[in-house]
């Protein structure tokens, strides 16, 4: 059976590709949504046109996790599309937040994204498509949002090299790095701290950068960059020293302050 896998489905990015994937690609028989929060998974699952299978989890938990492992060899799904949406960020300096919220960064958006594609990398076939939600943060580092950028900047990392592995397989990797976009994510973030007006006045929506994640997987791209505010930070990233882009963003939080 055709199957699609998203992580982090129960709200913002995870939650609108789950949509977009379900109208979009009548070949996928089966969507496979994984989250920790059951009453939004299913609301979402009522939604779609395709048969749902709901998987409640924590993915920083090894025994959660081997939930999805047991299902999937049970199932033997043939997963066209992996996305792992899953992720979160905390702003503020380090030490600045709580140790669990640092740590648990790491651990999910990094070692648990990991997992899941170690998981499910054996199911997917020939011209398959992994999605992985890393972000304009993994550019250059983000003084008051160390963690979080530096977690991105390993999902690039990753990804870039993931798909390098999986070419001879024809199976691409892209790796999705919008900048500010307008979901729940921001509400997390900004418990410890809050968002620069410079990173408010470019937020995006999100359905149109997950309409250029998708079309560029599709088109086997290994970046995927929504608007030109971030298109720039990237060109900027990879031109300038980190030092004269860090002086630069210290001067723009300075100045919101």
């Amino acid at each position: 059976m055709k199957t699609a896998i998203i992580t982090g489905a129960s709200s913002g990015l995870g939650r609108e590709t789950a949509i977009q994937i379900a109208d979009r690609f009548a070949g996928i028989q089966e969507i496979w949504l994984i989250a920790r929060r059951k009453d939004r998974l299913e609301l979402l699952s009522a939604e779609l046109p395709v048969p749902v299978r709901v998987f409640v989890l924590d993915l920083c938990k090894k025994e959660e996790l081997e939930q999805l492992e047991d299902a999937l060899k049970t199932s033997r799904p043939e997963v066209k599309f992996l996305v792992n949406a899953a992720g979160y960020g905390k702003i503020g300096p380090v030490g600045g937040v709580s140790l669990e919220a640092e740590t648990g960064m790491v651990a999910l958006n990094c070692e648990a994204l990991c997992a899941v594609t170690h998981l499910v990398l054996p199911y997917m076939t020939r011209e398959s498509r992994i999605i992985q939600f890393a972000s304009g943060a993994a550019f250059s580092p983000q003084p008051g949002f160390a963690v979080y950028a530096a977690t991105k900047a390993f999902v690039l990392s990753y990804s870039r090299a993931l798909g390098a592995e999986l070419k001879h397989r024809r199976i691409a990797v892209t790796a999705v790095c919008p900048g500010p976009v307008r979901t729940e994510f921001h509400q997390i973030a900004e418990s410890t701290g809050h968002v620069p007006i410079y990173k408010r006045l470019a937020m995006a929506d999100p359905r149109k950068v997950v309409k250029l994640a998708i079309r560029d997987s599709m088109m086997g791209k290994p970046l995927s960059i929504y608007g030109l505010p971030m298109k720039a930070f990237h060109l900027a990233g990879k031109l300038l020293p980190h030092q004269m882009i860090l002086t630069v963003i210290e001067r723009f939080q300075n100045t919101d302050q």
